[in-house]
């Protein structure tokens, strides 16, 4: 569902999303990295990732699109193919479409571009329009394309392993992010093993969407067009945990925080109050233990 749509129409808009100004921006910034055929992008990733290679001289950019997420994903698979059949070559994919399964269901994930080197192997490259001063950036940005990358790279090794002689995915992505104050491209060669191994064991804990969806009351739907008092009844069936940091990553992160707030939970105050207070979890419980009213006089808590 458009989780967007869904704050809205439940009365609690969203402001979540990248600025218009910082959007055009960066795709002015993506536009120069990739023009004349990627040039510039490829001598950054033969410079700080694949020196020994040949220079990337005449490089493939091979055409992907094709109707539908499930057509480009195909497509894209196909063009990896050909790319590491063609030993020899660079080959630059522009945005091509990978799927990856999340608890049961297939998400579509576009990176900005993936390398494949002259040796067959594929190097997932991020190109970000925030500054790298003196060759380094703001560490909890770069930290935030490393995870995002990860799941880029888990997406491509499951496209690797069902090739015949199964290509290597590199560990190492390309970063590039204008240099100092000016828009001229520089690139950074970032190791995202961790958030990979990370993610994956995410991705293996999560519970199936199937699971999710037998536990809802029957005839549950989440239509937009639903009567406002439905739609709420619809999505209060389903459990969420509101925290601050989801205002910075969810669509629904204000409807929630009202709900935690009407229930009085603490672990809108943060996870780490929400670890401290152990049994305690709304703020009622926490006021009428700490005036000795209730609660367990040994509880650490």
């Amino acid at each position: 569902m458009d989780k967007a749509v869904l704050a809205d129409a439940l009365g609690s808009p969203s402001v979540f999303g990248q600025s218009q100004f910082a959007f055009v921006r960066g795709n002015a910034f993506e536009a120069k990295v990739k023009a004349d055929g990627g040039t510039e992008l490829l001598r950054l990733a033969h410079e700080k990732l694949d020196r020994a290679a040949e220079p990337p001289a005449g490089a493939h950019v091979p055409d992907l699109t094709a109707q539908g997420p499930h057509g480009r994903t195909a497509r894209t698979e196909l063009a990896l193919r050909e790319a590491t059949e063609a030993a020899g070559a660079w080959t630059l994919l522009d945005h091509p479409m990978l799927a990856l399964d999340v608890a049961g269901s297939p998400a579509f994930l576009e990176p900005d571009a993936v390398v494949v080197h002259p040796d067959g192997s594929w190097t997932v490259v991020e190109i970000k329009s925030f500054p790298m001063l003196d060759g380094a950036a703001d560490p909890a940005k770069v930290g935030a394309a490393a995870r995002q990358s990860a799941v880029y790279v888990l997406a491509l090794e499951q496209v690797a392993a069902r090739l015949e002689s199964a290509p290597r995915v590199r560990h190492r992505i390309l970063l590039v992010c204008p240099k100092d104050f000016s828009n001229l491209p520089t690139a950074s060669a970032v190791d995202v093993r961790k958030q990979r191994a990370v993610t994956a064991r995410q991705l293996a804990r999560l519970t199936r969407i199937e699971e999710i969806a037998d536990t809802l009351p029957e005839g549950t739907c989440f239509s937009p067009e639903l009567p406002a008092e439905r739609l709420t009844e619809a999505v209060e069936s389903v459990p969420a945990s509101y925290a601050p940091e989801c205002l910075s990553a969810c669509e629904l992160a204000f409807h929630c925080r009202d709900r935690s707030r009407a229930e009085g939970a603490v672990t809108r105050l943060g996870r780490p109050v929400r670890a401290e207070l152990g049994g305690l979890t709304t703020v009622g419980d926490v006021l009428a233990a700490a005036r000795g009213e209730a609660g367990d006089p040994d509880d650490p808590a």
